[in-house]
This record gives structure tokens, sequence and C-alpha cells, in this order.
């Protein structure tokens, strides 16, 4: 399917660069140090601390028709997300109805066969496919009701983070409501009879092609490298046109799907890699200090880094253990003049700083933590809070990754509350 240029974004949804949407959920809130036992009470923090939301235009939903085709969501955009369909692009998302269906839509990025449609699988088992071309379509796919849930990755044990996708949860307003680490199993995979000795081009995405580097070396392959959006568009590719000269590296589902024979198993350089994948959903859910959670927020300060050391200490203080902080240019200020009239030349960088922490929303210690983050900062924003995915772990087989077909993965449950 055809990329969708950032223009034609524009012109369907707005402008797609930051606005003040999305930089100012939170800022200057009312202190709140406890949060009431019941469900309107718990709202009713949590609106305090994520739904002050300044927008500058909100995305209109267009009237929906009510003539047969969209009985129960099936228009024409909810047929075009069956099976062995092309990925959902920003053409097909003007507003559905939502469907009336017991399960879950769930929009991914990629093609059957992608890692991501193994996570949408792992986080809800009875799930309908959404699959997207890009990752903000499967945001958007979201926000106008045409899927339930999105899942996406954030980051990767030897890739590191996902950026694009840190972008855009603070250019979007869904929230995280769980989270899937799912063990990525690498294979080299080519259409039936070719041989390695006489591959030219290995394809597929940036990160697969990075995680796969050392051994690709120590196999003699003398080949180019080439990305593409998906582990698993590079299979689909390589089949549909029939090329033999060139593998891709996905996953061995894809080489089921696909109809390609796997030349190498276990390519990745670190058998312990694993993608971690969080769960989007328009509202937040309900934290409990029943079981692990974790959650997410994203802050700033007009002036400058030099906040963060305090912003540390508030949750030092009250022991509650960080396990992720990632900084990323604050769009809507990315330089700031640093002499006092504002006109000279020395210049820093401005970021937003994105933190996970392990503690639930319903805690005290947290609602106390982020009264102080509140007043240290000048905007703060939490992106969820939601159950922290315990399921065992270990270093992933290809064997775990031949189901014949998505509902029968290997890669069990989360174990977690449901949205």
């Amino acid at each position: 399917m055809k990329a969708i240029a950032p223009s034609h974004l524009k012109l369907m949804f707005g402008s797609s660069q930051p606005t003040s949407r999305s930089y100012s959920c939170v800022q200057n809130a009312q202190r709140s140090d406890s949060c009431g036992t019941s469900r309107s009470e718990w709202r009713s923090t949590f609106a305090t601390l994520t739904s002050k939301v300044v927008t500058q235009k909100t995305l209109p939903m267009p009237p929906v028709s009510v003539g047969i085709d969209h009985v129960n969501g099936h228009n024409r955009a909810a047929r075009v997300l069956g099976m062995n369909q092309k990925p959902l692009s920003v053409n097909d998302l003007p507003p559905a109805p939502m469907h009336g269906g017991a399960n879950l839509r769930v929009a991914y990025q990629g093609v059957p066969g992608a890692y991501s449609e193994a996570a949408a699988c792992k986080a809800y088992p009875n799930y309908e496919s959404v699959p997207c071309d890009q990752f903000e379509v499967a945001f958007q796919a979201v926000e106008l009701w045409i899927a339930d849930r999105a899942v996406l990755p954030i980051e990767n044990s030897l890739g590191g983070s996902i950026h694009r996708n840190y972008d855009l949860l603070l250019r979007h307003c869904l929230h995280i409501v769980g989270e899937v680490q799912l063990p990525v199993h690498h294979c080299l995979l080519a259409l039936p009879g070719v041989r390695k000795e006489f591959l030219t081009c290995v394809m597929s995405h940036p990160q697969g092609l990075a995680q796969c580097e050392r051994t690709l070396t120590k196999l003699g392959l003398n080949v180019t490298r080439k990305a593409v959006d998906n582990t698993a568009v590079a299979a689909e590719h390589i089949a549909a046109n029939n090329i033999r000269d060139t593998a891709a590296i996905a996953s061995a589902r894809a080489a089921e799907i696909y109809g390609l024979e796997i030349l190498e198993d276990g390519l990745q350089d670190d058998a312990s890699n694993v993608t971690r994948f969080v769960m989007l959903a328009r509202e937040p859910i309900v934290p409990r200090t029943d079981r692990p959670f974790k959650t997410s927020i994203v802050f700033a300060h007009e002036k400058g880094t030099s906040v963060l050391y305090k912003v540390l200490s508030a949750f030092a203080a009250r022991d509650i253990s960080l396990t992720k902080i990632e900084s990323r240019p604050n769009h809507n200020r990315p330089i700031r003049l640093v002499d006092e009239a504002n006109v000279g030349t020395a210049k820093h960088f401005e970021y937003m700083f994105y933190i996970d922490f392990e503690a639930s929303m319903a805690e005290t210690r947290v609602q106390n933590a982020l009264s102080e983050v509140r007043e240290l900062t000048s905007f703060l924003r939490v992106l969820g809070s939601y159950p922290m995915d315990m399921t065992p772990w270990s270093p992933s087989s290809s064997t775990s990754h031949t189901a014949s077909s998505k509902m029968n993965h290997s890669y069990g449950n989360v174990n977690m509350a449901k949205p």
C-alpha cells in the first residue's frame, strides 16, 4: 500500500505538527495528595492529572449513516480490516461506528506475520486484527473508533527505544492500559530452493537488521542491507515478487504465511532479544494495588534540564523504583537561549523527559510524588498506570513461532486486568 505523505495527514486531520494539545495536558494542576477508593473518586483524581487538555483544534467526528452497510460497524472501512487484506492506511480512516461484537479490534503496525501481530495476540487472544501501515495510523484508528486498542512497540532490549512512538504518545491523547514483553526470534527467510551463498541482499526493518548484524557477518554473507517498514513486509515483498537473490529477516510465522524457507534459525546476535509493547486505549483503566503496576509519565520545565535531579529525588525519597528514563526534543521549543536578555548566541536543547516507574497511581506515595513533580515542572502528563507483564520469560525458539494461525501462538496471555 502506498505510503501516506505528511501533507495528506494535514489535509485529513489538521496539522501534523505538535500543538498545545500535545503539551498542555497537566500544567499547574491543583495539589491532591490522596486518592479515593471508589471508581468515581479515582476518576476525579485521575482527571486532575491527565485530562486538563488545551486543544487548538479537536478532530471532528463526521456523521455516520445508518444504512444497512453500517450495521454493527460493517461499513467499507470495516471490510478492509478482514483477514488477508492490505494494512490499513490513512485513506481508510474516516470514522466508523464502534463495532458491536464481543471481541476487541486491535490495531498494530505491519502485516500478518509481524512481531507486532504476535504481541497483539498475546495481549488480546480473541481479537480482530487491524493491521496498519504506519504507527500513527494505529493511533488514529483508535481515536476514530475504527479500533478499540492499539499494540505498538516502545523499546527493544538490543535496539533501544522506538523514538517515533514516544513522540506519538505526546501528539495523541491515548492512554497506556497495559504492556507486553515479547521474545523476538529472527530467521533468515528466502524462496524455496534459494541457497545462502547466492544471496546478494537482505531485507528487514532497521531494528531487525541491527539485531542480526554480527551473525550475518559470521555467516560470511556478502550482501547489501535494505531497510523496509516491517520484518513481515520484507517477507511478503520477496514472496509477492519472486525475488530469488534476496532474503528477509523475519519470524518463522512470516515464513509459514508467505511460503518461504528458513535458511538460518535464531539469527539474532543475542538470544535475550525482547521487545516491549504498550497497549493503548481511549480511556485509562482504574489502577489497583493488588498486583504489580507500572506508571508512565512525561514532563518538562521551561527553565531547561536543571529540574531533572529534583524530580528524580521525589521518587527516590519515596522508594519508588524507576525502570526507564528517556529524553526527546521538545518540539514546541527545541532551542533555549541562555543569556538573561534572551538574545545571545549560546543555546541549549530543550527536552521532554519520559519516566516509567514500578508503582500504581492508587498508592499514596505515588500521588505524593507526582504532586511534588507537578510543583517542580511546567508540564506533566500521566501517560498511563497499568499492570506489568509478569508472564515467565525464556529465550525464544523457532518452535514457538510456527503456529498455524494467529489465534494459536505459544506466547501465552498477559497477566493483566482487562481494560
